[in-house]
Order: structure tokens, then sequence, then C-alpha cells
């Protein structure tokens, strides 16, 4: 099913008769493009240089490198001197009882007085900063005032465990942690604090924690070294001039080997494509109100709660609860609150309201919303077609957005004037980015109707920079096994038009029999039937195929189904949307799959499950909920 664009009537930033005009420029002066794109930010002296990159070892990458400005100040203080009464940040609490309107000019005061207190720590340009927070007005206050002084900020999930934290701080070697004594998430009290410091007993350097009381707790200080924040609005911070090249941030992301990877990004790059995709590919204008519902603990909450709408001079919300507390129109009725017009979650948080059941949806209208997104991994067709037609009631265009915390901001989306919607589809590259299908040996598909891994032959401004302290890693890790090309990690699909479907990670794709599939498409295919909710589609040793099917599956029908029903369902419903070579050898209904804080599933885990490698499953306490991986091995070694 195709959903046409909107009529061209409608008034959208990007729209078919542009469109055409800046990709051909974009295609053919990249250049000149990107030096034209980065006029949208204020500059102390802007750039004659635009790209400056290789693919080829020594890989190096850089954009606007002589170039200087102030992240913050792009951010923050521009607005607040053109326009200082508009809102900046609308923050919602966990119970929804408080709903906070932060002006530009309110905006300013706060971060400037959180500089001023990183200063006094002793914080300067190039230190690093931990941000362990929650998602409170604080957490941006502490991320611009980084920026502000020239300080590298690593911000780490409020969910992450002790140790999680201690390796964080300890691979980026912060001298400083700002947290807060709690935080507050569905109701339950999470303690920041009492983990920052069971963190710090295991790691030596960091100098000063910085406090934020967000609840009435009280929690124990160490003499010394703790500080209770306490703003001071009285002492004025100048914004350090910052070259374009200068880290910004680190952000920490899962890697292949167990360690995590920490993904550098610079400053007026990053800040240039973060500011430009938001306000092209959500059509974002001045009177939005937009909302993007990550946690600014990852890449989506930098991009696209805090930088990319900030930088525009845009209305951005934040919340600190969660979709389904108290209860599942929760998300629903702050958008009829506040007036929400651009909406941007993750199929994850859509599924889960999906099985909810649409009587929540009907105690509210919804009727600002003009734009949806998706964010995260693809979204299945089920998901897709309940988010269009029963959220925007077949009225909001969506833009299915893929990226990565590597790339800084969105790759592959469609526009909401541009293109026709295909559910499930990411459609067509944005401006100026050059992905390719390549072979097993790295040979370009040029053919449509094509599939293979999903790479790009060309930089872009918001690209990391490296491996924070481990270039080689970078090197090997994105470069190394295609030479010459970015290789994503994902594998991608080529329709006949033209358009980009994601099928999942490359070490997701089976190999049955000869045949390779997708375990995207095959849990896409097994969500189709309203019973099943969720799986996760593994492989394992299988002595006839080479390689067997295992689904793991979560049903809102256990109740009324028996097991044996259910996997009957889920095999039918994949045989009859991909083919019998599809057929799962084996399934087991779960109550839940291993997922990370930010819903990602861990694959690898079920995949160690699957061959009995319990011993190579490793640390699950950073998981949303770690007693589902005792869970499902109760459930597998049942069966055997």
């Amino acid at each position: 099913m195709i959903y046409p664009k909107p009529a061209d009537g409608q008034s959208y930033l990007i729209n078919s008769n542009n469109y055409r005009q800046l990709h051909q420029v974009a295609e053919v002066e990249p250049n000149a493009f990107w030096l034209d794109m980065a006029k949208r930010l204020d500059w102390m002296q802007f750039p004659t240089k635009s790209g400056n990159w290789q693919f080829q070892k020594p890989v190096s990458i850089k954009w606007f490198e002589d170039g200087v400005l102030n992240i913050c100040a792009n951010c923050v203080d521009r607005h607040a001197d053109s326009t200082p009464d508009k809102t900046a940040i609308i923050w919602v609490n966990d119970q929804g009882t408080i709903t906070t309107y932060i002006s530009y000019a309110t905006l300013l005061k706060e971060v400037n007085a959180m500089a001023f207190s990183l200063q006094n720590l002793g914080v300067q340009k190039g230190d690093r900063v931990i941000i362990y927070m929650p998602m409170i007005p604080e957490i941006a206050y502490a991320m611009l005032a980084c920026a502000r002084i020239g300080a590298i900020h690593s911000v780490v999930f409020g969910g992450f465990s002790p140790e999680s934290l201690a390796g964080r701080i300890q691979d980026c070697g912060a001298k400083v942690v700002v947290t807060a004594n709690e935080g507050i998430r569905g109701g339950k009290l999470i303690p920041l604090k009492a983990n920052v410091d069971k963190a710090l007993l295991q790691v030596a350097q960091v100098k000063k924690v910085l406090v934020v009381n967000h609840t009435s707790t009280n929690v124990p200080m160490v003499e010394g070294r703790d500080v209770v924040y306490a703003p001071n609005y009285n002492q004025a911070v100048v914004p350090e001039p910052i070259n374009a090249e200068d880290p910004l941030f680190i952000l920490y992301t899962s890697g292949s080997t167990g360690k995590p990877k920490g993904v550098l990004h610079t400053s007026g790059g990053y800040l240039t494509y973060a500011s430009l995709t938001h306000q092209w590919i959500f059509d974002c204008k001045y009177d939005d109100i937009y909302w993007c519902t990550a946690d600014a603990g990852w890449i989506t909450g930098h991009s696209y709660v805090i930088y990319g709408p900030l930088a525009n001079g845009a209305t951005t919300v934040m919340f600190e609860g969660v979709p389904n507390y108290p209860n599942p129109d929760r998300l629903w009725k702050i958008i009829d609150d506040l007036k929400v017009s651009i909406f941007y979650t993750a199929p994850t948080a859509i599924r889960s309201l999906m099985q909810a059941g649409d009587e929540w949806l009907q105690t509210t209208s919804r009727q600002s919303l003009r734009v949806l997104g998706s964010v995260g991994e693809p979204i299945n067709q089920e998901a897709w077609e309940w988010y269009y037609h029963q959220v925007g009631k077949a009225q909001c265009p969506i833009v299915d957005t893929w990226w990565q915390t590597e790339t800084g901001g969105i790759l592959i989306t469609p526009l909401p004037g541009v293109h026709d919607l295909k559910p499930s589809s990411a459609t067509q590259p944005f401006f100026g980015i050059q992905p390719v299908l390549l072979d097993e040996q790295g040979h370009e598909i040029n053919d449509n109707s094509a599939e293979g891994r999903l790479a790009l032959k060309a930089s872009w401004p918001g690209q990391m920079r490296t491996v924070y302290g481990d270039h080689g890693r970078f090197e090997e890790t994105y470069f190394s096994q295609f030479p010459g090309y970015y290789f994503s990690g994902d594998g991608a699909r080529r329709d006949d038009d033209g358009d980009y479907w994601l099928t999942g990670r490359v070490d997701d794709v089976l190999n049955v029999s000869g045949h390779r599939l997708g375990t995207a498409e095959i849990e896409t295919a097994a969500t189709l039937d309203h019973s099943i909710i969720e799986t996760a589609v593994v492989g394992f040793p299988h002595a006839i195929k080479g390689e067997g099917i295992m689904v793991f599956a979560i049903s809102a029908s256990h109740t009324t189904h028996n097991l044996e029903e259910l996997k009957a369902i889920i095999k039918n419903t994949i045989r009859s949307q991909i083919g019998p070579i599809a057929s799962p050898d084996e399934i087991y209904i779960v109550k839940g799959l291993p997922k990370t804080r930010s819903g990602k599933i861990m694959r690898r885990i079920l995949r160690c499950i699957a061959r009995s490698e319990f011993e190579k499953i490793g640390d699950v306490s950073t998981l949303a909920e770690p007693s589902v991986v005792d869970h499902i091995i109760g459930i597998v070694c049942a069966k055997t």
C-alpha cells in the first residue's frame, strides 16, 4: 500500500519544486551546498572550507575546519536576543501534575548559571563532564553549559547501572559528574546519586560531583567532593570561541566486542546537520509545538530534543515519564494539552500503546497533530498503519527515519511534502547523503530491486569523527570491511522506485539452506497477526539447513489461546508472508524480550540462549528488565 504525499496546496518548507533543485545542487556541488547550509548558524568566523575527508586509512573527517562559533550561543543567546519571550522548552513531569514553560530568556539565565557553577568546580575547555540525570530541564542546562564553556559532555542515561556509569567515566577521563539526588520514572524513584557514589568507588579521577535536588529526599554528600547545585544568576559567562572541529560531546553506544564505543561528535558540522534535518524533515515552523519523546541520554535526545530544535529557535517538549504511566493515554493527553503539532517517537512505544487498545486513543482528539515521526528501528507494517490511521487519523504524514548514533542526524527519510509514503520504508536519502548497497565483496549494486549492505560513499557534516581515545577501533569498525565506504552495519533493500527498506543488522541476516533471510523481515511478518505483539528472531545451528530460525514472541492473546495455537499462528503467518523457506524451526512464547533502556532488543543475548552458550551472555544489569533473561533461559531449557 502506498499513501500519496499531501496535496501540493499545503505549505511545506520542502515541496516537490524546491526539492528537485536542492537535491541537484547537493549532488553536483556538495561543498557549495553545505557551506550555504552553514549560514543557518551564527559564526564568529565563517568557514571558507567545506568538507575535507577520506574514507581510506588513515581515515580523516573534517567539516568547516576554519570556522569558529559557539554551540550554546546558537541554541540560546541569539534567540534570547531576537525572541526572548518565546517558549524554548515545555517540561512535563512524571506525574503529569506540573507543566513548566521555559522561555529563551529564562533558558539563557539558567544555562549561564549552570556554566558558572561548572567553572567554579574547575571545568575548563576540553575537560570531559559526565551528565547522569533524569529528564528534567537541568539536563538541558548542563549540556548547553558545557557547550558554552567548551567542555565536552558525555550524557549517560539515568537507567544505567553504577558499573556502566563507572566504565564510561573511566573511558573518557571525566573529572566532574553532574547528577540529581533522585530521578522519577513511571512513578518509581531512581537512586541516581547513590548510583554515582557506587560508581566512584570503582574510579578515582572524579574530583567534583554537582547534585541537583530534584526530589525532597536527602542523600549522603561526600565532603570536599559533592556540591549541591545552587544557581547564581548574577554572574555572566561569555560563550567560548570554539573551532568547528573541536569536540562537542561523547556518547557511548554498544559495540560488538561488548565494550561500549565512545562516539565523538564535533561542533560546527554536527549543529549544522542537526538543525537542518530537524527543520526540513519535520517541517518545523515558528509556531509548531514539537515533541520528540527520546531521553536526552541517547543520540535522538541530543539531536532532536536539545540541539536541533533549540538551534532553530523552536519550542521543544521534554517529558520526564513513560508512555503508559499512569495510563496508556498519557502521550495522547499531553499532545492535546500542549497542542503538539509534530510528534516523534519509537516503534517500541507505538507497539506498546497499540497493544493497550484504541479505547485509550478515544479519550483524546489529537487534532493539533500534523506530522508524525518514527525513530530507533524499522517499524513493522501493522504498527505503521495503526500510527497513521488511528493516531494521525490518516491526516499526518509519517517520517520513518533511519540514522544512527554515529551519523549524528537522519540520513534516509521521506519528506512530508515530497514523498509518497510506504509503510515500513525509510524511502529516500536526505540532501547530500549518498547511500549505496554493497555485495559481500564490496561491489556497488546499482540495480533497483536489490538487497545488500548499506554503506555511505561520501561524508556529511553530522558524521562522527572517531571513537574517543581509539581511532584504530573507529577505522576497524566502520571502514575496514569495505575500504572507501562508511559501513553502517545494516542491511537494506531498494525497490523498483529506488526507495530503501531497512532489513536489520547484517549480523542479523540468516542463511537458511542457502537463502539469505533478514530477521527484521521475519519479525515483521510474524507481527502482522494481531495476537502477536512483538517478536525477535535469531539463528541457531541446524544439522540440515545450516542455520535454523528461532522465534521469541510476546502475545496479547496468551489467555485466550494455548501455546500450540499461538505457535501455529506465528508459523502460518510467516509462511504466508514470506514462504516455506522462512518457516520457524523453534518458537517460544515469552513474557518479555531482553532490551536496553532505550528499547533496543539485544539479539546477541538471544543468540547465546539459542546456542546454549549461556556463559557468553555476560552482564545483563543494564537491561530494562534483567530478570527476563532467566525467564527465557528457563523456557528454552524446559523444552530441551
